[in-house]
């Protein structure tokens, strides 16, 4: 169990730390913003259309991510959360960069 955080995200050495929150089976695939939940954490909340059958909607959450930072795939590594709606993905890069580019791809920080 993470600590709470105040954004979905964490800077660290190797890119960013992104915690998202999928919904799979959706009518399309879309990033709906920051979330803020109970207990004090923030998500990043996607929802896709695909199945949740074999990674099929890991894969469309991390093509969905990708398409939208502009970031190949390769950039992307699931850390955990790999059959639960509560994920936890490395995006590799400048860290401080991903971070501004995802909070203006997503909105204000709840």
């Amino acid at each position: 169990m993470r600590p709470p955080l105040s954004e979905p995200f964490r800077v660290t050495a190797e890119g960013l730390l992104l915690f998202i929150r999928v919904t799979p089976n959706a009518g399309a695939d879309r990033i709906d913003g920051f979330e803020s939940r109970d207990d004090g954490t923030s998500v990043l909340r996607l929802r896709v259309k695909a199945v949740p059958d074999k990674g099929k909607a890991n894969a469309a959450a991390i093509a969905l991510l990708s398409k939208a930072l502009g970031l190949p795939r390769s950039q992307f590594q699931l850390l955990s959360g790999d059959t639960a709606r509560f994920k936890t993905v490395l995006v590799r890069g400048d860290g401080a960069a991903l971070a501004i580019g995802l909070a203006a791809l997503a909105g204000p920080a709840p």
